[in-house]
């Protein structure tokens, strides 16, 4: 029984991509960036051969002689650099034209409707960071009721209530409407529930209660493919909300890394064929777009610490690919948002001979290697690594 876990490490970018400048991104690495941190210790990794990736450029890089895994630097073919379109494309399905974004706030045409199907006012409709605008207009929404929309460079529609003001189902109920509303032409890629606790400013806090609420997938994907041949597709953490559920037979939702990672040591012990695919949130969520350095550091050290121990309880036939879906430099100061970046591709198992695959021209080479090992045809775009053993 063939068993791929596929694990994004969520915005571990690996350097800028050629067309960077034109995203505003000139410049940025993230992994150049957080090696600059006394935390940045990924022993593991480095066997594996993430230094060995043609184009990584960070402080103490040491590729080692003889890799672990195979290798690749990927490039992104889709338009954009947020998580839905980089999911996407790591399933296969490449965007020809990126998401739509607003960073003027979201029009009338929207927010009207909207406001008259929820029966409440909106707050705020502006490009915002998460953690400040609870503490901006936290108060406001707890004397009035109205709903906290904001956005950011990525395609979202966030929707920010106080679990006392607004319980979190009637929340939910509000993203399912804002979903409805948000198709075609203002199709954004996800509506967010970020429910908050707090009794004033500067108490507000976010919880662990986050729900997304995605684009349905337009096209097929490796998900779709796996499921319809028979074989088991496990999300891990926001998988399942990112693909809208599309293609998948089992899910479970994290609240960080951690968590993430002991549900992946779980799967490792159960018996299953197919996919298990598995997103690491914290890197971006808490440390990438909050420019937090160290933070990234130590997550990137805690995950290279479990490594033996998920590659320990590998199978035979077992493979893991470790990715990410884009880039967030924390060190980079002219925005807060994802960078546009090239990802790293790690695949190690104990059939999978090491080679150093290059440059890869789209994430969607992923999808076609997991369906190659997997023995589905593929029906996505991609080429298949396995072709070059």
């Amino acid at each position: 029984m063939k068993r791929i876990f596929l694990i994004v490490l969520d915005s571990f970018g690996i350097g800028e991509m050629e067309d960077a400048a034109a995203y505003g991104d000139s410049g940025t690495n993230t992994i150049g960036s957080v090696s600059q941190s006394g935390w940045f210790e990924i022993p593991n990794l480095k066997k594996l051969g993430i230094f060995n990736i043609e184009g990584v450029d960070c402080h103490k890089k040491e590729p080692v002689e003889a890799p672990l895994a195979c290798v690749a630097r990927m490039k992104e073919a889709s338009k954009g650099k947020d998580t839905t379109i980089g999911h996407w494309e790591i399933a296969g399905m490449i965007s020809p034209k990126p998401l739509p974004t607003y960073p003027k706030g979201f029009p009338k045409e929207v927010l009207e409707p909207f406001c008259e199907k929820t029966g409440r006012g909106v707050l705020c409709n502006l490009p915002y960071s998460g953690t400040a605008v609870i503490q901006e207009y936290g108060e406001e929404h707890l004397k009035t009721g109205d709903l906290i929309v904001y956005t950011s460079a990525d395609s979202v529609f966030q929707i920010a209530a106080h679990e006392e003001k607004v319980p979190l189902e009637q929340l939910y109920e509000y993203c399912r409407i804002a979903r409805e509303l948000l198709q075609g032409e203002h199709g954004v890629g996800r509506v967010i529930a970020r429910p908050f606790v707090g009794d004033c400013k500067g108490s507000f806090t976010r919880t662990a209660h986050r729900h997304d609420f995605s684009l349905l997938p337009p096209r097929i994907t490796m998900l779709d493919q796996l499921k319809d041949a028979g074989k088991d597709v496990i999300a891990v953490g926001k998988i399942n909300d990112i693909f809208a559920g599309k293609g998948i037979t089992e899910y479970v939702y994290t609240s960080g890394n951690a968590e993430g990672i002991t549900r992946t040591l779980e799967y490792l012990d159960k018996d299953f064929e197919g996919l298990c695919f598995v997103n690491l949130v914290d890197y971006d969520m808490l440390y990438g777009h909050r420019r937090d350095v160290d933070g990234y550091a130590k997550a990137l050290a805690y995950f290279d610490e479990k490594l033996p121990e998920i590659m320990g309880k590998m199978k035979e036939e077992d493979v893991l690919i470790i990715t990410a879906d884009h880039g967030c430099d924390p060190a980079y100061m002219a925005t807060t948002d994802h960078t546009r970046e090239h990802t790293p591709f790690l695949m190690y198992g104990k059939q999978i001979q090491p080679i150093n695959y290059g440059t890869r021209e789209t994430f969607a080479d992923i999808a076609a290697t997991v369906l190659d090992y997997l023995g589905v045809v593929k029906e996505t775009a991609g080429d298949s690594m396995l072709s070059l053993w």
